[in-house]
């Protein structure tokens, strides 16, 4: 006879009596809850700053953060040297540098971070922009300290600044333009990566391929080459999660039917979806033996199988009784239901959810979906949609943009996305090579602000490139202000004004040329018209396809009015007080410098 095993870990509260600071052990209720009373949380010292200093440090830690980025504006932009953990990167992406800024100063470091949120809601939004987000944030916070500084009330300045920017996005809203066919797509992204016109067409090709409502990832490539691949069907894969302990392909090994390629290949297969776990061979006997009846093969998609039922799948598939694959779903929570609820629709089977009282046992033939073709690997599994399932496939896909339209997470948005791309059979892959791992990253970067800025081109249309939108949105001011009685709502109107000057001005000097004097001529031209610094003429830019997406200058400009509005009415801050370390070596008067 064995002594029972016993482990403090397992012991009760009672058990293990704790005493702190002299005081009784912590063991009854009402001791324990006396004892409570003797704890409290004391947060660590303050610097405290108000009015003016306080406005100035904030001021000074925004003007070192958009001066570090502002560099990277334009076509003749330059790049930034970046020294993160030892290694060095090449960088041009504007919210890449802002995320990588930390000043010493607490309080500089919390107007560089609220420049940052510019970026990041800009960056989360629409995906390009950055820069420009900061710039216009920049020159409003500018502005506007100036005039409060004069005396202006920085809450009038703030509702003026909010009543002129939703007359602006109006005015905006109706003079872009859509996109149309593949040259323009390719103009907006080439544009974006810095006019560089292989990425342009690359995005371009990928969209062509996809459709409007795909997903391209980006991934680094083995080799020097940048290449494209295109996926067909619905993939259950690592590009949808990132959870790589769930098993996505084949369960095991002997599921596989080509030998060379290690994969299973299914054509006009039946699919059973669930979420149960399959404990025993009789709960799917009937099914397995109509689909043997059939000769057709069944995929399996569910939460688990025993290992009873694996073995007794295997057996019968090496003695060729049945062709069958099983695949546990990835994922968890409500992403995993979402997606075989997907798989579902695409097949046409029916989803035997365990919560509604559908069991396996009872199931039938007709509750099976079906697929064209299905393709496992031992990481992923692909199934391309029968084409008697489209018009379900459309209205379930519908259903999703009408989601995605309501949600405000950059998270969610981007799950919706993939879904409705999985859903269409778009999905590409763009690898990225590069002869050294800072041309790599360098290169990513431009892609993904390209895929982004075309995405944000195709859902809200195009306006002219270049900063020239912005100048030409400023001639609309005076009207606006004509609308407003109080003078210092009339003042936050002029902020917007000046700030909307800036991109243009920045973009002119980064390439050489006077910014003043750019934009004099620009506002002397009609709205489509305004500078190409690539070539360094005053064109029409919507013939020369130098445009910007109407989604990516939109969300720059609200996001940089909300951050200047919160700086214009802050009074005072708060922030750790940093004690100086006491040196190793003690100073000596007349020896210590």
């Amino acid at each position: 006879m064995t002594a029972p095993l016993q482990s403090p870990v397992f012991l009760s509260q009672k058990t293990l009596p704790v005493k702190i600071s002299g005081k009784q052990p912590i063991g009854g209720s009402g001791r324990n809850a006396q004892m409570m009373r003797n704890f409290g949380v004391r947060a660590g010292p303050k610097r405290i700053s108000f009015d003016r200093d306080c406005r100035e440090a904030l001021q000074a830690g925004i003007d070192k953060l958009a001066d570090a980025v502002s560099v990277t504006l334009g076509p003749k932009g330059r790049n930034v040297v970046l020294s993160e953990s030892g290694a060095l990167k090449i960088i041009n992406d504007g919210i890449t540098i802002a995320r990588a800024i930390e000043l010493s100063d607490a309080i500089e470091n919390a107007g560089a971070l609220l420049i940052l949120e510019v970026a990041s809601k800009t960056n989360d939004l629409a995906g390009d922009g950055t820069t420009t987000a900061i710039i216009l944030a920049r020159e409003m916070i500018k502005s506007g300290l100036l005039s409060v500084a004069f005396g202006a009330n920085p809450i009038s300045l703030k509702k003026g600044m909010d009543k002129t920017l939703k007359q602006l996005l109006k005015i905006l809203k109706r003079k872009s333009l859509p996109i149309k066919g593949r040259d323009d797509i390719k103009a907006v992204a080439s544009l974006s990566a810095g006019n560089d016109d292989f990425v342009g067409d690359l995005i371009a090709d990928a969209i062509e391929k996809i459709g409007p409502d795909g997903v391209i990832f980006i991934d680094s490539s083995s080799s020097s080459e940048t290449s494209l691949i295109v996926e067909e069907g619905m993939k259950i894969s690592e590009l949808a999660f990132s959870s790589g302990q769930i098993d996505k392909g084949y369960m095991s090994p002997h599921f596989v039917t080509n030998q060379d390629k290690s994969i299973v290949e299914f054509e006009n297969a039946k699919v059973l979806v669930t979420d149960q776990k399959i404990s025993t061979v009789k709960e799917i006997v009937p099914l397995l033996e109509k689909t043997t009846q059939l000769s057709v093969p069944l995929l399996i998609i569910a939460e688990d199988i025993s290992r009873a039922v694996l073995e007794t799948l295997v057996m019968n598939k090496m003695r060729g009784l049945l062709r069958v694959a099983v695949v546990k779903c990835p994922g968890f929570g409500e992403g995993k239901k979402a997606l075989l609820q997907d798989v579902a629709l695409m097949t046409g089977a029916d989803f035997l959810a365990g919560d509604l009282g559908l069991i396996l046992a009872g199931a039938t033939s007709d509750q099976l979906g079906i697929a064209r073709k299905i393709t496992i690997t031992s990481n992923s599994t692909t199934i391309v949609a029968d084409p008697s399932t489209k018009a379900e496939i459309r209205a379930r896909i519908q259903q999703i943009k009408r989601d995605l339209a309501e949600t405000d997470s950059s998270y969610h948005s981007r799950k919706l996305s993939e879904r409705i791309a999985k859903l269409c059979g778009g999905v590409a892959v763009i690898k990225v090579g590069g002869h050294t791992d800072t041309e790599l990253e360098d290169r990513k970067l431009r892609i993904e602000d390209a895929k982004n800025a075309t995405f944000a081109a195709m859902d809200e249309g195009v306006v002219p490139g270049g900063g020239a939108a912005y100048v030409h949105l400023s001639e609309h001011i005076p009207f606006i202000k004509s609308s407003m009685e109080d003078p210092d709502e009339q003042i936050g109107a002029d902020i917007i004004r000046e700030a909307l000057l800036a991109p243009a001005k920045l973009i002119a000097s980064n390439s050489g040329i006077d910014g003043e004097v750019v934009v004099g001529k620009i506002l002397d031209c009609e709205w489509e018209k305004g500078y190409n610094a690539m070539t360094n003429k005053y064109e029409d830019l919507l013939g020369a396809r130098v445009v910007d997406p109407c989604k990516v200058s939109r969300c720059a400009l609200q996001n940089a009015v909300s951050v200047a509005g919160i700086v214009l009415t802050t009074q005072a801050i708060l922030v750790d007080k940093v004690k100086k370390r006491e040196p190793s070596v003690p100073r000596i008067p007349g020896i210590t410098p």
